[in-house]
């Protein structure tokens, strides 16, 4: 049975965050989107937290879902405790700007975490991602003491200004971060939005660690953006997963879903003010500055990555959990109708069409033939232009300095004329 799974959402209590993050219309998005199983996010806010006990329950060990409810009366997506933090302290004479994932195994646990957060004065209120004043290696063993079940999982590995690699205000290796006591605790890493997993693979120091892809969702819409790919026998238990990172078990982890990585918003050197960017080459003949206003370039997860790698790819491909690559399916649905926002009613009515009528999501990019796809979806394009994202036949702007790249699968001539003939 395949599970698909998503560690890393928000809620609306969060900075940035869309209102409708609530676990109600979270679990009809993920339904829609074909997500089986998804973090809640944010347990330490307390409203947040009082909404998750008030909406969720156990049906498996560490493993919750909605209560049924007049409006949902089979709610069909699990939900797992999964929280992500900011932390901000100095470290080796450098202020250093983390982000971790921190796994709960239970209600119980994360009530325990809240306390001894409470007793140390961090502020739960202002945000549903808090900052802590707390070094990595210190926070990890305080939750150990807590509850030895709990795990970290270092989130978007690589962006630069809050991320345990990150180019601003990160470290060189795992164990520089979590130190050799903790380190041995960090089973995996997520790759965030401007990486992918080939670029990770170039890094030896990563071997001993999986690699995972959440979509960091700030609102429903962005669900799945990236996500794991599971097959069970039965359903799993929070156990279970931990076991699967723990022993880096291929057998149940069978692959990850991607953004492809240049659409990141950090994938390439630049400075947004300027509308400049370039590659690591490029930016390193400059000084790494911008050309134009001649402050420092953000230099990218691209960048970074180079800047670290000991190998090339290709040497350890054989033996490493693969990925499928996609674009989501409105910004594929956007460019078929000419529509420059995803979000646009024409789009929409198109996504909520094929959805409701052909199948969630990823099934829709990942398996739906595409003969049936031509049948279903309203133009002619749609089809093709899944096809050709399958097999990667596209075109993409880099993103850099926090402007996302842009995706192009026709070109800037677009889809073929309705007399044109689409070989599919």
């Amino acid at each position: 049975m395949r599970y698909i799974v998503d560690w890393h959402i928000h809620s609306k209590y969060s900075r940035a965050c869309s209102k409708q993050l609530e676990l109600p219309v979270i679990d009809e998005w993920c339904k829609r989107k074909g997500i089986d199983i998804v973090a809640t996010g944010d347990w330490t806010h307390p409203e947040w937290f009082q909404h998750i006990k008030e909406n969720l329950e156990e049906v498996r060990q560490g493993v919750f879902r909605c209560k049924p409810t007049t409006h949902n009366i089979k709610p069909a997506t699990e939900f797992m405790l999964v929280q992500e933090l900011s932390q901000i302290y100095k470290k080796g004479d450098k202020t250093r700007r983390i982000h971790n994932l921190v796994f709960s195994p239970s209600i119980e646990t994360c009530e325990k975490v809240i306390k001894e957060f409470n007793k140390r004065g961090f502020n739960l209120k202002a945000d549903g991602r808090p900052i802590l004043g707390m070094d990595s290696e210190d926070l990890y063993k305080l939750l150990k003491e807590i509850d030895e079940k709990i795990i970290i999982i270092p989130a978007h590995a690589w962006t630069p200004w809050y991320a345990i690699f990150g180019s601003k205000s990160g470290f060189d290796s795992i164990q520089e971060c979590f130190g050799e006591e903790m380190s041995k605790y960090i089973y995996a890493i997520e790759t965030g939005l401007s990486s992918n997993p080939e670029m990770n693979w170039q890094l030896s120091g990563l071997d001993d660690v999986l690699l995972v892809s959440n979509s960091d969702a700030h609102s429903p819409k962005n669900l799945g953006r990236e996500a794991n790919v599971f097959e069970f026998d039965k359903p799993p238990t929070y156990d279970e997963f931990v076991r699967i990172l723990k022993e880096k078990d291929t057998s149940k982890f069978k692959y990850t879903i991607e953004f492809y990585p240049e659409e990141g918003k950090y994938h390439s050197d630049g400075c947004a003010e300027c509308h400049f960017s370039c590659d690591s080459k490029a930016s390193m003949k400059l000084d790494c500055r911008c050309p134009e206003c001649k402050r420092k370039l953000t230099l990218g997860v691209h960048h970074r990555v180079e800047e670290l790698a000991d190998r090339e790819a290709e040497t350890v491909r054989e033996r490493k959990i693969p990925f499928k690559s996609i674009v989501p399916l409105a910004e594929i649905i956007a460019e078929v109708k000419g529509v420059k926002s995803p979000q646009s009613k024409r789009v929409l009515e198109e996504y909520f069409r094929l959805t409701d009528e052909l199948a969630n999501e990823f099934t829709l990019l990942l398996d739906t033939p595409i003969e049936e796809i031509r049948r279903a979806a309203a133009d002619e394009h749609t089809a093709e232009a899944i096809r050709r994202m399958r097999a990667g036949q596209l075109e993409i702007e880099p993103g850099y300095d926090g402007v996302y790249g842009v995706v192009s699968i026709f070109g800037t001539q677009g889809p073929p004329a309705p007399s044109q003939k689409v070989l599919l």
